[in-house]
């Protein structure tokens, strides 16, 4: 075997050096237990426009978790945020942040800033989900600490599918309000929460956002048909008037758009699987799917023309005629096309277990 001869390997050998010499290590690693993991940060502002942040953190104790909530206030979320940490023992890390909640008050002014923070400065990660206080967030988070029942994710999972998400909650992340701030033709809806008085929480509805403002008020009922209008829906009870109780088992839909003189012409059919719940007195079938056909059209157009008022689109409809549309004309979307659409939208009921229902 030939002996290394280290000048004609001199070459090898300095970039061998050089890059052991980059391999530093991780020197600025910190120990989890020297870190604070929030799963939940809320946010609100004051009337000299500074940021209070809430932090909800979750402390091991012996053999439990505990919750506490920290507060800090600052120019911005980082300033506030940073203000909590120099007043704790253990650094504040937000990437495990789970929900973000934001106070009405300061969603109806505007969240524009606070959206693009998160999204530049990727402490948080946009696949977080954002709610709506709709109460002042003091009283919220208040009332939360004073709970027996609060644990470490039970807002998490209030959102989460597995757990307690219902098809009359809207699925909202950071991502999407960020991406419907930069659209002609996309709005968002984020889920309306306050303090539950026999549950931890409860929903009031959605707020309707509108480049990064608050400007409408959906209902829960309202927000189980936006949720199937964009195939988010899977299980949901609605009551048909006096005669039966149904529940939405799939649904699917089938659209046909029309543009004339920028007049948009929309015909949308959706077609709704159900089961029969409960039935009050005699009824049929036939009886089901016309009262339940008749109460969806009456509530979907109610709530369209509540939308079209408010030219907020969460239902994505200009996303349906941006080939139809000239590029320099998607800016008036809102504005010019979106309040004069014409639609017309039919629910067929498909009834799977008829059982003793009369047919006719």
């Amino acid at each position: 075997m030939k002996p290394f001869n280290l000048k004609s390997k001199a070459p090898i050998t300095v970039c061998l050096l050089l890059a052991i010499m980059t391999l530093t290590g991780c020197w600025d690693i910190r120990d989890i237990n020297h870190r604070t993991l929030p799963v939940v940060l809320g946010i609100s502002t004051d009337e000299d426009g500074k940021y209070k942040v809430f932090l909800k953190i979750v402390e091991p104790i012996e053999d439990n978790l505990e919750v506490k909530v920290v507060t800090g206030t600052g120019e911005t979320i980082s300033h506030a945020v940073d203000v909590i940490s120099r007043n704790m023992e253990t650094s504040v890390d937000l990437l495990h942040v789970k929900v973000i909640m934001i106070e009405r008050k300061t969603a109806e002014e505007g969240m524009k800033d606070i959206i693009a923070g998160f999204m530049r400065s990727r402490e948080v990660s946009p696949k977080v989900l954002i709610a709506i206080c709709d109460q002042n967030m003091d009283e919220f988070f208040s009332i939360l600490t004073e709970s027996k029942e609060l644990h470490g994710t039970n807002m998490f999972d209030y959102f989460e599918k597995n757990a307690g998400w219902n098809p009359e909650i809207a699925l909202t992340r950071i991502w999407e309000v960020y991406r419907s701030i930069h659209s002609y033709t996309r709005d968002v809806a984020i889920p309306l929460l306050v303090t539950g008085e026999t549950t931890t929480y409860k929903q009031v509805g959605s707020a309707v956002i509108k480049n990064g403002k608050m400007v409408e008020q959906i209902s829960n009922d309202e927000t189980l048909l936006f949720n199937a209008f964009n195939n988010e829906s899977t299980h949901g009870q609605i009551e048909v008037l006096d005669h039966a109780s149904v529940m939405i088992i799939g649904n699917s839909m089938d659209q046909h758009i029309e543009l004339t003189d920028k007049q948009p012409f929309l015909e949308s059919r959706i077609n709704l699987k159900v089961v029969v719940l409960e039935t009050r007195g005699k009824t049929s079938s036939a009886m089901i799917k016309k009262e339940l056909s008749h109460l969806l059209s009456g509530r979907f157009s109610s709530m369209l023309a509540k939308l079209q008022e408010s030219e907020a689109d969460i239902l994505g409809l200009g996303q349906l005629y941006r080939t139809k549309i000239d590029r320099n004309e998607l800016k008036n979307w809102r504005s010019i096309y979106y309040p004069n659409l014409k639609s017309d939208i039919q629910f067929q009921i498909d009834i799977q277990n008829e059982g003793y229902l009369k047919t006719t």
